[in-house]
């Protein structure tokens, strides 16, 4: 057998091998998670797969010797045994990007067989989408019960601080965030390095969100850090807290949703959803935009923005069960707010 026909069988075994894997990760997305944007994403990379064989299909397909293929006789342990759904899309992840980059080689031999350059740009783009089931499983791990996020100032004094925390963390909130503009770095520094001491005493404490500083994050131990769409990208996010700190993203349209989700945040928040006593805004996403948030995607959201007790039902039937709360814990007692919200986000 020719060179050429060796690379072109070759070629047939990994384009079958790499579209059998993309069909995986995408049933994966489509009934697993019934996310719709990243299984968007899967069909498109898909598609772009087989239009790279479009001229040399037929010529791939003359040269399959399946009876001849000594390697289908050949198999190991791991081969036959899967113990998850996620199990699965990993080794299917896996076969992908290796039958990729051996399409990429062999296809140098006979260039006219398949379009090398727009496979070296699939490999790109397949590595982004692993990087983004990756980040949304870890932030889906982390944050899995997760229903309330409380998001707290520094107060007044160390006194203050150290009292209203501990009515926060009582209260049964899920997360704490740590903002405030206003404190110098060094007094938030210290509030967030006291609040870690506290959470350090409580069983099961909720998870402690640094805003903005992901430098701030690492110093004071915290769980994450969250940005926005003004601060550090996600990838200069994580060069700074390492590969374990989640990292949150705030969102206030679909475009920044399916930014957040292909640079790798753990979770988002989506909002303004109502006029809030915390913050101003010169406009707002609404419910509709939750709404649309929940209908396809699937990575941990929490609705923010003037959410209480009288709109909670409008979050609610937009799809979310995960909400970020903060003027309503400064007006009322943390503890009844908890307390009323907690069997609404079931």
């Amino acid at each position: 057998m020719t060179d050429k026909n060796q690379a072109l069988r070759i070629l047939d075994a990994n384009r079958n091998r790499g579209c059998e894997a993309l069909r995986t990760i995408e049933e994966y997305f489509r009934f697993v998670w019934d996310d719709s944007y990243l299984t968007e994403l899967t069909k498109c990379i898909r598609h772009d797969f087989n239009t790279a064989f479009a001229a040399s299909g037929h010529t791939l397909l003359a040269m399959r010797d399946t009876d001849g293929d000594v390697g289908t006789n050949i198999s190991t342990t791991t081969e036959s045994s899967r113990a998850s759904t996620r199990d699965v899309i990993e080794a299917a992840f896996s076969r992908l990007q290796q039958s990729l980059r051996v399409i990429e080689e062999y296809g140098k031999v006979v260039s006219e067989a398949v379009e090398c350059e727009l496979i070296e740009q699939l490999r790109y783009r397949c590595y982004q989408l692993h990087h983004s089931f990756a980040s949304i499983t870890a932030g889906r791990e982390r944050l899995t019960d997760a229903r309330i996020y409380a998001i707290i100032s520094g107060q007044e004094s160390d006194e203050d601080f150290d009292k209203y925390c501990t009515e926060i963390i009582h209260s049964g909130v899920d997360v704490i965030q740590l903002r405030d503009k206003h404190l110098s770095d060094r007094d938030l520094i210290a509030r967030g390095k006291h609040l870690r001491q506290i959470l350090n005493t409580v069983d099961l404490p909720p998870l402690f969100i640094m805003n903005d500083r992901p430098d701030l994050a690492v110093l004071t131990g915290a769980d994450g850090v969250h940005v926005g769409q003004d601060e550090l990208t996600v990838a200069e996010t994580r060069s700074i807290v390492g590969p374990d700190l989640i990292i949150g993203v705030s969102t206030h349209n679909i475009t920044q949703v399916a930014d957040a989700v292909r640079e790798g945040a753990n979770y988002i928040g989506c909002g303004p959803t109502f006029p809030s006593g915390t913050k101003s805004f010169d406009s707002f996403a609404g419910v509709s935009f939750l709404r649309e948030v929940s209908d396809r995607f699937q990575i941990p959201a929490f609705a923010i923005g003037g959410i209480d007790l009288n709109n909670i039902a409008e979050v609610v039937e937009a799809g979310f069960n995960r909400v970020a709360i903060s003027g309503v814990l400064s007006t009322s007692v943390p503890q009844d707010v908890v307390s009323a919200l907690q069997p609404l986000l079931t």
